[in-house]
C-alpha cells in the first residue's frame, strides 16, 4: 500500500516584489500553519516516511517545518526541481521515482499545477488548493511507477481553515 500525501506550501510573503520567486519565504502565518498542519497529520496517526520538496525557498521551508513535527532532520527532506511549475508529467515521474521501501510520502509543491494533480488522483475534485492544504490518496501497490495507474482511494482533504476541524 502506498499513500501520497500532496502539500501545498504554506502562506508565503510578498512584502518585497524585486524578490525572485524561488526566493520568496513563508509569512508569520505560513510558519504557524505547517506545524499545525503537521500536527493534525501526527493525530490521524498517519506516519510520513518520506518529505519530497519543491527547490523554492517556501515549499522547502513548509516541508522542513512539516519534517521538524515529525522528529526527522530538515537536511533529509529530499529536493526536487520538478515540482517547482510542475506539469503533470513532472508530478507523475517523481512519484514514480520514488523509493518503494517509502510507503507514505508527503510531496510539497505549487499552484496551480497541485491543484490540478490532485484532481487527476481520484474522482474527488476540489477547486483550490489553498495554502497548507493536503489531499491525501492512497493505492494498493507495492512499488511507486505503479502508483499513476493505479486504481486510488481518496482518503482526506484538509487545509488551515477547515471548518470541520
Amino acid at each position: 500500500m502506498k499513500t501520497l500525501l500532496v502539500v501545498r506550501h504554506a502562506k508565503s510573503s510578498w512584502d518585497r516584489f524585486d524578490q525572485p520567486d524561488m526566493e520568496r519565504p513563508l509569512n508569520d502565518r505560513g510558519k504557524k500553519d505547517a506545524p499545525d498542519m503537521a500536527e493534525r497529520l501526527k493525530e490521524k496517526n498517519i506516519k510520513i516516511d518520506l518529505f519530497v520538496s519543491s527547490p523554492a525557498k517556501r515549499a522547502k521551508k513548509t516541508a522542513r517545518l512539516f519534517a521538524e513535527e515529525y522528529k526527522v532532520a530538515k537536511d533529509d527532506v529530499l529536493i526536487k526541481e520538478e515540482l517547482y511549475e510542475p506539469s503533470l508529467d513532472n508530478f507523475y515521474r517523481v512519484v514514480a521515482s520514488l523509493p518503494d521501501k517509502q510507503d507514505i510520502v508527503a510531496l510539497f509543491s505549487h499552484n496551480p499545477g497541485i491543484t490540478e494533480f490532485a484532481n487527476t488522483l481520484t474522482n474527488v475534485r476540489i477547486d483550490d488548493m489553498p495554502t497548507c492544504g493536503i489531499f491525501a490518496v492512497s493505492a494498493a501497490v507495492d512499488k511507486w511507477e505503479a502508483f499513476k495507474d493505479a486504481e486510488k482511494q481518496f482518503l482526506f482533504f484538509d487545509y488551515p481553515k477547515n471548518p470541520l476541524t
